[in-house]
């Protein structure tokens, strides 16, 4: 069973794509996040700290809408514009992430705006109430 996944607090999805998915009443599949303004809908440029920011608050208000947090996600996909933001990336998560950190892939790659430096996803668990 799947269950889409919205926050009035973020952005709505820019394409043919759920925000996040309920799976089965445990499991939580959040899409690609980047740093759109929840408030205008419209990609917000800046410092890649800004920037990453915003990603990072994207992807907790559809844990919180959801009814979880950082706290029990599991796997995490970090997505970079550019390699050398790396370090300041892992200073920005370790904000958000708690130990034992989740798994991780972090890649460079072809984000679908040049503007935009980073996209991240995760995969998270719901826990029972």
């Amino acid at each position: 069973m799947r269950t889409l996944i919205t926050s009035e607090k973020g952005a709505p999805p820019q394409g043919i794509y759920s925000p996040a998915i309920k799976a089965s009443g445990t499991m939580l599949f959040v899409s690609g996040q980047g740093p759109v303004d929840p408030t205008t809908n419209t990609l917000k440029l800046g410092s890649f700290a800004e920037q990453a920011r915003l990603t990072f608050d994207n992807v907790t208000t559809l844990l919180q809408a959801a009814s979880t947090s950082w706290e029990h996600v599991l796997k995490v996909g970090v997505f970079l514009g550019n390699v050398q933001d790396f370090a300041e990336m892992n200073q920005i998560y370790q904000t958000y992430v708690i130990k034992p950190y989740p798994a991780r892939t972090t890649v460079q790659a072809v984000l679908l705006d040049p503007s935009m430096l980073i996209e991240v996803d995760c995969i998270a668990l719901i826990p029972e109430e």
